[in-house]
């Protein structure tokens, strides 16, 4: 899988990496756009041939034997459209005003060996999700979290090595200069590899991507580990390389050059809203200012409250990286803490909302988006991943208002035993209603037995004639039918 990354190391001139195409905002029915490519050091990027002339790339970072690079350009917002690269033309669907589609991915690896697997097997559900673009083209690609497995860029680094169960405790300034290096180029590896895969990069190339980071951009349970791992110099060098990663290859951008989009210019916070005609797309950062005790800081409740206050018309897609709404994990969490070989999975439940760590956040958040949805007068629809498994729930916001909860996970991640499936469906049972007066539901597939199903997927979020629906394509089972959300 990662022969051309491999060649940009090795400086064997491969072909560049890219385009991937992001959208960095909307302005005067226009999409601001970045295209990202990967060049082996030395080598340049042909400009981006356009109706209204020419984008140039401009060096984006350097790494050892590479450099990435970005153009920046626009296209309609109203219309489809088509730009030219090096040869061949990309259509772009682009229209955002009418009816539209949107496909939503996440959880892009696996933790142990992902950089080893066999191509057509990890890219499976990417070729579907071309193939099904080929059929009737989104407008946007929404990537929820995980998008790179970055769990085993640490092996290899004497400090970093053993991470997070032994670190060293005072390393030398020059010993950290060396690990960030190490880290920065693991990372370009890894990134380099997953944008090079063709079923991924004829779609990158020709629909525009948002995306939100979880913990394994980071590492696996990044903020919901001790803080002596966190807060130590080796966790802090990793979460310096893995944000500026975060901000280069998944949003083509860098400090002080964040797109408007971004709630905070200077980075604080890495969330970010998009405003769309009558669509409203709101992705919380669930990790920069997490801990054990908090899931969002200052920044990111500033960022929700003031998203709350603006008056808006159309639909709200919320972006949990994890899942807003589902079963009872807390008890699930008190009884692992209880059973020493289960210890090890405390970080993952701590990660959920559901967590007893985050249980008053939680209230917080829902009632926030109960009072987003009164204001406008419009259901809400939040999508999620994180799980590895698909599943759907609805909370009663009153007034004929509702929360619908889409968890589509994993693009490429392999799915959990159906035992754990299962076992998350029996737990529904039990019903978890941290608002009293909103009761929750986790709700079957359409056309599936089980409430959790464990089969690689991704979601489709379409509108026609103003009306909201959602369809899960699964690896074993197929296309769902359509699930109306308004």
């Amino acid at each position: 899988m990662g022969e051309i990354a491999d060649q940009i190391i090795d400086q064997t001139s491969p072909p560049p990496v890219g385009p991937v195409l992001f959208l960095d905002d909307l302005e005067d029915r226009q999409m601001l756009l970045s295209a990202l490519f990967i060049t082996a050091r030395g080598e340049t990027v042909p400009p981006i041939d356009l109706p209204h002339g020419e984008a140039r790339a401009a060096r984006l970072a350097d790494y050892e034997h590479a450099t990435v690079w970005r153009a920046r350009f626009t296209l309609p917002a109203d219309r489809p459209s088509e730009y030219l690269w090096n040869g061949m033309t990309y259509e772009v669907a682009g229209d955002l005003t009418g009816d539209l589609r949107l496909a939503y991915v996440s959880c892009n690896g696996e933790e142990v060996g992902d950089m080893g697997r066999e191509g057509s097997e990890r890219n499976a559900m990417w070729a579907r999700l071309r193939d099904e673009h080929s059929r009737k083209p989104f407008a946007l690609m929404l990537h929820g979290g995980d998008q790179v497995y970055a769990d085993e860029v640490t092996e290899g680094h004497d400090l970093s090595h053993d991470w997070p169960e032994r670190i060293p405790r005072d390393p030398s300034r020059a010993a950290l200069d060396d690990l960030r290096h190490h880290l920065r180029e693991r990372f370009l590896e890894r990134y380099a590899a997953l944008y090079a895969a063709p079923q991924f990069a004829w779609l990158a190339a020709r629909v525009p991507s948002l995306m939100q980071w979880d913990d394994h951009d980071i590492c696996d349970g990044w903020g919901s580990l001790r803080r002596s791992r966190t807060y130590s110099p080796v966790g802090q060098t990793l979460f310096a390389v893995a944000r500026e990663s975060f901000l280069v290859f998944q949003h083509a951008a860098t400090d002080g050059d964040l797109p408007a989009r971004f709630a905070d210019p200077e980075g604080r916070h890495l969330g970010w809203a998009l405003h769309a005609p009558d669509l409203r797309i709101l992705a919380p950062d669930l990790r920069t200012e997490r801990t054990r005790r908090q899931v969002m800081g200052p920044g990111g409740w500033a960022m929700m409250e003031a998203e709350a206050q603006r008056p808006v018309q159309g639909h709200t897609l919320l972006m949990s990286s994890v899942p807003l709404l589902g079963p009872r994990l807390s008890l699930l969490e008190a009884i692992m803490v209880l059973i020493p070989r289960m210890q090890e999975y405390e970080d993952d439940l701590r990660d959920q909302w559901q967590s007893r760590a985050h249980r008053d956040e939680w209230r917080r958040m829902l009632r926030l988006v109960r009072d987003l949805a009164r204001r406008d007068g419009h259901d809400i629809t939040a999508v999620s991943g994180e799980i590895h498994l698909a599943t759907r729930a609805v909370m009663n916001l009153g007034d004929g208002l509702h929360l619908n909860q889409l968890v589509a996970s994993g693009i490429a991640h392999r799915a959990p035993p159906k035992g754990w499936a299962r076992f998350l469906g029996a737990l529904s049972w039990l019903g978890e209603d941290p608002l009293p007066e909103h009761p929750i539901r986790v709700e079957r597939l359409p056309g599936q037995r089980n409430r959790y199903v464990a089969e690689r997927n991704y979601l489709l979020i379409e509108r026609c004639g103003g009306a909201w629906s959602a369809r899960w394509d699964l690896e074993t089972s197929g296309m769902t039918a359509s699930w109306a959300l308004s």
